[in-house]
């Protein structure tokens, strides 16, 4: 939902502030105050090419920034999440027009393309008004509504999930397809994989080996400094350690009762020679273990020349080659079985394409059954604002191609002829741009604004009807109002009484040049407003009680 904009040096307007909430918000004003520039405005927020002409005469750059609630428009949530341009709960929209006719824009405060404001500004406002601004002129848009008001979720979902399945199964029979003749490669990886294979590749295998290398590579000094150790813990030169020790011993224990803390001393020296014992032991056979032995230390060396020379072929480290090996395996099985695969990827494909029908004819049912009831709900609604003999149409193309596409089977169109007697023509070419606005207000209301967006701007919607008529296109955008955040410019007091709330737009000379100003409207003030739309200039007596009646008999 919009819950502010600002403009600053857009157009006529020098500087405005307008907060909106639920509900219905008119605009009104005297003729060429400026009422649509809000809509202009909204325009280039949704990221519609903008020119010099926007910039207001003698300022550098005009400055738009719209702020919007994101409780009621997940999918836009969503969009910022995946576009890591999130910010809290709100979505902020800022873009600034130089003077020489270049733009930029920021979501959140981060740089965008105008590619993704679009992208952005479609989940959060729809426009319907001229052409260019018209949003259910897109026919994608046009799908997304039919959809939701037959409420057609779970049939979609099924048809994309089949599609998507038909895609992938494509995508690997292709992959393998490309492969071509893989005797040749078949062959080559035989060989590498009995050649790894030959060896103990392991990560304990190989640790143990460079353990094996480095005590054959130092044997001698091992050797030297084992026998060095044992002479002089075990007494061959001179008296042994544990001899020494127990010596101590005795002559403390002769005065330990004289002195307490001497048991303490004793009981120290006995867990010293318990330890000198146990590593006089772990060294006698760590040195039976060693030897020197050139042809054993050669096999090693050579064990490790053979893993190096492997590393270096694979490109990769000694440590790394189990791994390799099983790719290796893996790519070979896999290969091995193209063949059988790519058989029975034929009739995987065939039976995806035929669940993909399956699922598709059964939301092509949903969607004609939604598209006759919209039309006959639309039509009615037509007829009631001021389009008498006009006919709305729902139109379901089939698709040419037998591809299954994840959107259904079928694109749709919506047809209108705006007068009796006339054939129907695609919406897009409607030319009025008020007709084209209050057939998307009928599209809307008999939808009961079930589409995504969650804010509906309404422009020229009143154009061309009076009385009855435009009070019941009021009534229509109120009641439009109470599951959508609507704005609508007019120029009707019987559309502007329906609003929940009131927007003026007024222009004034200052210096020779005209500024408008943008002003919201109390009850009194909107009394008076509604007066002067009725009245004209001259507010008079019968004015004013007649816009007190249009206000008390809203509902």
């Amino acid at each position: 939902m919009l819950v502010h904009l600002s403009l600053k040096q857009f157009a006529v307007v020098s500087e405005a502030e307008l907060g909106f909430g639920p509900g219905l918000t008119v605009i009104s004003g005297e003729t060429g105050a400026g009422k649509s520039l809000l809509v202009d405005a909204l325009g280039l927020i949704s990221g519609l090419r903008a020119d010099s002409g926007v910039v207001r005469h003698g300022a550098d750059r005009a400055e738009l920034v719209a702020e919007f609630a994101l409780h009621d428009v997940p999918l836009a949530a969503a969009w910022l999440r995946d576009n890591e341009l999130d910010e809290d709960e709100g979505c902020q929209i800022r873009r600034v027009i130089r003077a020489d006719g270049g733009s930029r824009a920021w979501v959140n405060g981060r740089p965008v393309t105008l590619g993704q404001l679009g992208e952005l500004a479609a989940m959060l406002v729809e426009i319907h008004g001229q052409h260019e601004h018209q949003a259910l002129l897109s026919r994608p848009s046009q799908l997304a509504l039919l959809d939701a008001f037959g409420r057609t979720e779970v049939e979609r979902r099924a048809v994309e999930s089949a599609a998507s399945r038909w895609s992938a199964l494509i995508a690997e029979r292709d992959a393998l397809s490309a492969q071509g003749d893989v005797s040749d490669r078949i062959d080559w990886l035989e060989h590498q994989h009995a050649e790894l294979d030959r060896e103990e590749l392991e990560p304990d295998a190989i640790a143990r080996l460079q353990t094996d290398h480095r005590r054959h590579a130092h044997a001698a000094g091992l050797i030297a400094a084992c026998d060095g150790a044992f002479a002089h813990l075990g007494g061959e030169e001179g008296p042994s350690l544990s001899r020494s020790l127990q010596n101590v011993r005795s002559d403390l224990q002769r005065v330990a009762e004289h002195e307490p803390r001497l048991s303490d001393v004793d009981a120290m020296l006995d867990a010293a020679a318990i330890q000198v014992d146990e590593a006089l032991a772990l060294l006698d056979r760590v040195r039976s273990d060693l030897d020197l032995d050139p042809s054993a230390f050669e096999a090693i060396e050579n064990r490790i020349g053979r893993l190096h020379e492997l590393a270096r072929k694979h490109r990769v480290t000694p440590e790394q080659l189990f791994a390799q090996r099983d790719a290796i395996a893996f790519e070979l099985e896999a290969l091995r079985g193209a063949g059988v695969r790519l058989a029975k990827l034929d009739g995987e494909i065939d039976a995806a394409r035929r669940a993909w029908r399956e699922v598709a004819d059964v939301l092509s049912a949903r969607r004609r059954d939604a598209a006759a009831h919209l039309a006959g709900s639309t039509t009615a609604l037509i007829a009631e604002l001021g389009m008498g003999g006009g006919r709305f149409a729902v139109e379901l193309e089939p698709l040419d191609s037998d591809r299954p596409d994840p959107q259904g089977a079928e694109r749709v169109e919506f047809m209108v002829a705006a007068n009796p007697g006339q054939p129907a023509r695609p919406l897009r070419k409607v030319a009025s741009g008020g007709e084209l606005s209050r057939i998307s207000l009928a599209i809307e209301v008999a939808a009961l604004g079930l589409d995504a967006v969650a804010t509906m701007v309404f422009d020229e919607v009143d154009t061309g009807i009076g009385g009855a008529v435009a009070e019941i296109v009021g009534q229509k955008l109120r009641a439009l109002g109470a599951s959508r955040q609507v704005l609508c410019v007019t120029h009707l007091p019987q559309v502007a009484a329906q609003g929940h709330a009131h927007y003026r737009v007024s222009k004034a000379a200052s210096e020779g040049v005209t500024q408008s100003a943008v002003q919201s409207l109390n009850a009194k003030q909107r009394e008076e407003e509604l007066a002067r739309m009725l009245g004209g200039v001259e507010l008079t007596r019968e004015a004013r009680a007649a816009a007190k009646r249009l206000l008390a008999d809203v509902v």
